[in-house]
């Protein structure tokens, strides 16, 4: 409480429980000089996570807070959510491997609408789901600050994603994302009105991601060329992105090489290019069910392109 000097404080690793939080909280209440703080893996939980919180809307010091693996479920969530709405300085916030669910991610969006400060936010390994991840993204539309989010091990480039730092190409191949990261990306590329190429080529999107993936696309309007392939994308998965191939007229290339979509998926496919009249370069070969000639060119119109199969 009375400490001038000390501005980083590493308390890793020493089974302070909820009790020691209340005690770091209540000095946190009080110290004007720590900026940094590390209380990982110290099984604080919902009512650690509490007296962290309630710190947090008073004091006007600490930039970067790491809180991984301290077992913070919903009720922790909605804690440092509530801090995060009145919070002014702390910029770097680490939740990672804990239990917050989509009603935890809930509120931590909700203060993400309203915080200005926080620029780095780390959920990987909780427990957040399809939902949970939607609060997230949906919170994105509207917040100005935040430029790294990680869901899955891999941190977003969120302005870049969302336009407001203007690049044509996002190169994301490769990075482990799931549908989390997926639904976020959706989120934030349909109003994007600068990026011409995204590159998801090896991820784990599936047929959730690319849900929301198609749903971006019936709003994004300068999206040229986007690259799914090798993302275990299923019929499921292809009927999304038949159905906005219906409405996008933007998108010319589009690879689904090395997915799942079978006769099914390349069905919807193929309806959709009966009424899409944008899509020039088009690639899907899926491994598990493979495709005859016949079957592709019953479908697309664009058969020596997509189908390099004998």
């Amino acid at each position: 409480k009375s400490n001038m000097v000390l501005t980083t404080l590493i308390l890793g690793r020493n089974q302070i429980g909820d009790e020691g939080a209340q005690r770091i909280g209540e000095a946190l209440k009080k110290n004007p000089v720590l900026i940094s703080l590390s209380l990982m893996y110290n099984e604080i939980g919902d009512e650690g996570a509490q007296h962290i919180g309630e710190a947090l809307k008073t004091n006007k010091a600490l930039t970067s807070l790491n809180l991984r693996l301290n077992g913070i479920g919903a009720k922790g969530g909605q804690h440092i959510g509530e801090a995060l709405n009145s919070n002014k300085t702390l910029t770097m916030l680490d939740l990672c491997d804990n239990h917050i669910d989509p009603e935890g991610a809930k509120h931590i969006g909700e203060a993400l609408k309203s915080n200005m400060v926080l620029t780095t936010l780390m959920l990987q390994w909780n427990l957040l789901g399809e939902k949970g991840a939607q609060h997230i993204g949906e919170a994105l539309k509207i917040n100005k600050m935040l430029t790294s989010l990680d869901l899955d091990g891999h941190a977003l480039p969120i302005l870049e994603l969302k336009g407001v730092s203007a690049v044509e190409t996002i190169e994301l191949q490769g990075k482990g994302l799931t549908h989390l990261s997926g639904i976020v990306i959706a989120s934030c590329i349909s109003s994007n009105l600068v990026l011409k190429s995204l590159n998801l080529n090896y991820n784990e999107i599936g047929n959730e991601g690319a849900q929301h993936i198609g749903e971006a696309l019936k709003i994004n309007e300068a999206l040229t060329t986007l690259n799914l392939g090798y993302n275990r994308i299923g019929p499921e998965g292809a009927k999304h992105i038949g159905e906005a191939l219906k409405n996008n007229k933007a998108l010319t290339t589009l690879n689904l090489w090395e997915n799942n979509i079978g006769p099914e998926g390349a069905q919807h496919i193929g309806e959709a290019l009966k009424i899409n009249k944008a899509l020039t370069d088009l690639k899907c070969s899926p491994t598990s069910h493979p495709l005859t000639r016949a079957q592709v060119f019953c479908h697309c119109k664009m058969c020596s392109l997509c189908c390099q199969q004998g």
